[in-house]
């Protein structure tokens, strides 16, 4: 049965939340980045601070926040695969992308205040284990099982019924986001990857997503239960349809990142080698 109407669009119209750990989340990081963002410009640094950062930090944050609490949340969990594929993509992925780019440079070490950030880095093991996650070869492995784990089809379906699990899939999703585009955009300047090592993760990042794409969008059958029994049909889209829909999101969105990554990258590197003379260096992708 197609959805389509007057009670059901009503229903996901209104289907609108405001989730304590999210809103609470969003709250600290616009906090976090806020206290940052004049401190560095109180030093005389608004060349490092200045309001396309502010705006794109902020872009991040309302897009993260919108995709949990708007109806794509509702519609994801009951009736599409692809809806809730698009969600695990703007939270997991381009909403980590544009809050890194906002913070690259000194904003990055602004971001904790100086009291607490001191206590942490009194932490022996806690500096061993973010060296740990931050290895760029952890940081790809985490992210590859983490997301090949939630899709296989008997945890996918079962974070459906389980929202605390659902829940840890979203924060997982978050972390290991965060973890590659560190390696990728580099906020802090560790170096810890030449130009090759970033083209090469940013390729194995896209072949990895496009594994699962790939099953998403060739399968012969619908592999999520959850998706396949649901007898409104949210556009008409059958469960086959809608699942290779979900693997098309997945596949254009890698696109969208990894591909303007890359082309911003190469751009760097062909003004820094072939540049006029003036060229100070400090376009970075």
């Amino acid at each position: 049965m197609i959805i389509a109407h007057a009670g059901h669009h009503e229903t996901i119209a209104s289907a609108w939340e405001a989730p304590v750990p999210v809103l609470l989340g969003s709250a600290l990081a616009l906090a976090l980045f806020a206290q940052a963002f004049v401190r560095l410009r109180r030093r005389g640094r608004k060349d490092h601070a200045g309001w396309d950062r502010a705006a794109l930090f902020a872009l991040a944050v309302a897009l993260g926040t919108l995709a949990l609490v708007s109806p794509l949340d509702y519609v994801g969990e009951e009736y599409l695969l692809s809806a809730h594929m698009v969600q695990h993509v703007v939270i997991g992925d381009l909403a980590v992308v544009l809050a890194v780019v906002a913070l690259r440079g000194p904003l990055t070490f602004f971001l904790i205040p100086a009291a607490v950030l001191g206590r942490l880095a009194r932490l022996g093991w806690l500096r061993s284990g973010l060296r740990f996650l931050l290895d760029p070869k952890v940081a790809f492995a985490l992210w590859a099982v983490v997301i090949a784990g939630w899709h296989v089809p008997a945890a996918y379906d079962y974070t459906l019924t389980h929202k605390v699990v659902h829940d840890v899939e979203h924060l997982s999703f978050v972390i290991v986001g965060m973890l590659v585009w560190i390696q990728l955009v580099d906020p802090a300047r560790r170096r810890e990857l030449t130009l090759v090592g970033k083209l090469a993760l940013a390729i194995a990042l896209f072949a990895a997503g496009q594994i699962l794409a790939d099953v998403l969008i060739f399968a012969m059958r619908p592999l999520y239960g959850s998706y396949a029994e649901q007898p409104d049909r949210v556009l008409g889209l059958s469960p086959l349809q809608d699942q290779r829909l979900a693997g098309l999101v997945m596949m254009g969105e890698q696109l969208l990142t990894l591909g303007t990554f890359v082309a911003l990258l190469l751009v760097a590197q062909h003004r820094r080698l072939f540049g006029p003379a003036e060229d100070d260096g400090r376009v970075t992708a």
